[in-house]
């Protein structure tokens, strides 16, 4: 089985409440439900964690390796100030598609600068909630597990 860390940064534990206009009415709860759901479609076992504090997202991708076949990433603000993130994304050597529910590059300009990009399969941005579904079905079909990815409907 292939399992996959789905990593959440900084504030979106307020997903639901925080700025609904840029970030939505959905809760970290129902992403977190949907993409355990998409899992069970794409034969992948997906396990969550949510972090305000960088040192903890950084244990966490240290302790992915050898349990984890891919990480998708929504490390928040930390994308615009994390050289320890993006230095253990690097290390670790997990593949790792970087999401964010708002388009980082019609926001403001700090927001446009991205320290994990350069160490990420890729990255996907500005469609709210499903950024993160497709960044977990581009993760999977990246691996090329098996011979077709399945679809998600």
């Amino acid at each position: 089985m292939f399992n996959v860390l789905v990593l959440h940064g900084p504030n979106l534990n307020l997903l639901g409440l925080r700025e609904p206009g840029i970030y939505g009415a959905t809760t970290l709860a129902e992403i977190n439900q949907q993409l355990k759901e998409d899992g069970k479609t794409l034969q992948v076992e997906v396990t969550t964690l949510q972090s305000n504090h960088e040192g903890e997202l950084v244990d966490a991708i240290h302790q992915a390796v050898d349990c984890y076949q891919g990480i998708v990433i929504n490390a928040g603000a930390y994308t615009h100030t994390s050289v320890a993130l993006r230095d253990a994304i690097a290390a670790v050597s997990i593949p790792t598609v970087e999401v964010h529910l708002s388009n980082i590059y019609r926001r403001e300009p700090f927001r446009h600068h991205s320290y994990l990009a350069p160490v990420v399969v890729g990255q996907i941005s500005g469609f709210g909630p499903e950024s993160y579904r497709l960044g977990l079905k581009a993760l999977v079909s990246h691996q090329n597990f098996g011979s077709q990815t399945p679809s998600l409907s």
